[in-house]
C-alpha cells in the first residue's frame, strides 16, 4: 500500500497558499488603495494558516468551516472594490485562486457543502463585477474544478474507510465463529474423551457378561450414568475434589443433580476454585437424600446455590425419583461471588 505523509500534504497546502499571498503583495500597487487587499490577505493568511494546522480530527469543525466561508465572500468583494473590471489587472486578482485553494482544503477536511457554497459566491461575485466572460478569463472555473476533484477524492478516501471498516468487522466476526466452532469441536472431543475414559471398562464389562449383571454392577452402571450426566450438564461445577464428594453422597444413597447454566463463566481461576471448594464442603458436610447444587445468574450475588432435601419419615418416592412435594429443606447455601 503507497501512502503519502501527511506533513507533505500540509507543507504542499501552505506552498499553494503562501504563493497566492506572494502574488497578493506583489500586485498591490495595482489596486487604487491597498489597504483592502492588505485586509484580505490578513483574512486569508488567517484561514490558511487555521485550516491546515495540524489536528487529530480530519473533518473541519462548525466554526472553521463558517469563518472559512466567510473569508470566501470577504476575498473578492474586498479585493475588487479597488479594480478595474475592464482594465488587464495581472496577479491583482489572485484572490481566484486563494478562494479556489481554500475551498479545496476545505473540501478535504470533510466539509463539501461549505466548499461548493465558496466557490458558489466567488463565481456570482466574479460574474457581477466583470461579467461571464470573467470566468474563464480569472480562472474561476479552475476553481471549481479543483474544488470538484478535492471532493471525489474526499468521497473515495471516505468510501474505501467505510469499506475497510466493514471488512474489518466482518473478519472479527469470522474470528470469532471460527473461534466458538473450534471451542466446539474441542469441546466434544474432550467430552468425547472423558465419557469414554469413564464409561469404556462398564461397557466391555458388559459385553463380556452379555449383559447379565450383578445388583452391585448394576448400581456401579447407574453411577457412571450419573457421572457422565454431571459432565454434560455440570461441567463449570466440577473439580476433582467436587467429583469426590459428589461419588461419596451417591453411594450413600443421596441423589446428587449438579446444573450449570453458564452463571460462574467469568470468574477467575482463584475466586472459582473458592466457590467450588465451598460447594465440595457443603455436599460433604450434607446427610440429605437429594442435593442439587446450580449455578446463579451472573447479576447475583451469589455464584451458585445449594439445596439439600430430606424424604419425611415413611415416604415413599415416585417411581421417577423427583417427587419432591413434600421434601423438607434440610439446608439452603448461598455460596457468594
Amino acid at each position: 500500500m503507497i501512502t503519502v505523509p501527511r506533513w507533505l500534504l500540509l507543507v504542499l497546502g501552505g506552498m499553494f497558499s503562501g504563493y497566492h499571498v506572494v502574488l497578493g503583495i506583489y500586485s498591490l500597487d495595482v489596486p487604487e488603495t491597498p489597504w483592502p487587499t492588505i485586509a484580505a490577505l490578513s483574512l486569508y493568511v488567517v484561514a490558511t494558516v487555521l485550516s491546515l494546522w495540524p489536528v487529530r480530527r480530519v473533518r473541519m469543525p462548525d466554526w472553521l468551516a463558517s469563518y472559512d466561508l466567510a473569508v470566501a465572500i470577504a476575498l473578492p468583494m474586498l479585493v475588487t472594490s479597488q479594480l478595474d473590471p475592464g482594465a488587464h489587472n495581472g496577479y491583482a486578482t489572485w484572490h481566484v485562486a486563494a478562494v479556489g485553494t481554500l475551498m479545496t482544503i476545505v473540501a478535504a477536511r470533510r466539509r463539501l457543502v461549505v466548499a461548493w457554497l465558496g466557490v458558489g459566491f466567488l463565481a456570482a461575485e466574479t460574474w457581477i463585477w466583470a461579467g461571464p466572460e470573467a470566468l474563464g478569463r480569472l480562472g474561476v472555473f479552475g476553481s471549481i474544478v479543483w474544488v470538484g476533484i478535492a471532493h471525489m477524492l474526499a468521497s473515495a478516501l471516505a468510501r474505501a474507510a467505510r469499506e475497510a471498516r466493514k471488512f474489518a468487522q466482518a473478519e472479527r466476526e469470522a474470528a470469532a465463529w471460527q473461534a466458538a466452532q473450534d471451542a466446539h469441536l474441542f469441546e466434544g472431543r474432550f467430552r468425547l474423551a472423558q465419557t469414554n475414559r469413564i464409561a469404556a471398562p462398564m461397557l466391555r464389562r458388559i459385553m463380556d457378561r452379555g449383559g447379565d449383571l450383578t445388583p452391585a454392577q448394576r448400581r456401579e452402571c447407574r453411577m457412571l450414568e450419573a457421572a457422565i450426566r454431571d459432565e454434560i450438564r455440570g461441567r463449570m461445577l466440577l473439580t476433582d475434589t467436587v467429583r469426590h464428594e459428589v461419588q461419596r453422597a451417591r453411594e450413600r444413597g443421596a441423589t446428587v443433580t449438579l446444573l450449570d447454566e453458564g452463571g460462574i463463566d467469568g470468574l477467575d481461576e482463584v475466586e472459582r476454585d473458592r466457590v467450588l471448594s465451598r460447594l465440595a464442603e457443603a455436599i460433604a458436610a450434607s446427610k440429605a437424600d437429594r442435593i442439587v447444587a446450580r449455578t446463579a445468574t451472573e447479576d447475583s450475588g451469589a455464584a451458585v446455590t445449594v439445596v439439600g432435601l430430606r424424604q419425611p419419615v415413611g415416604a415413599e418416592a415416585s417411581a421417577l425419583g423427583d417427587d419432591d412435594a413434600d421434601d423438607e429443606v434440610e439446608f439452603w447455601l448461598e455460596i457468594p461471588r
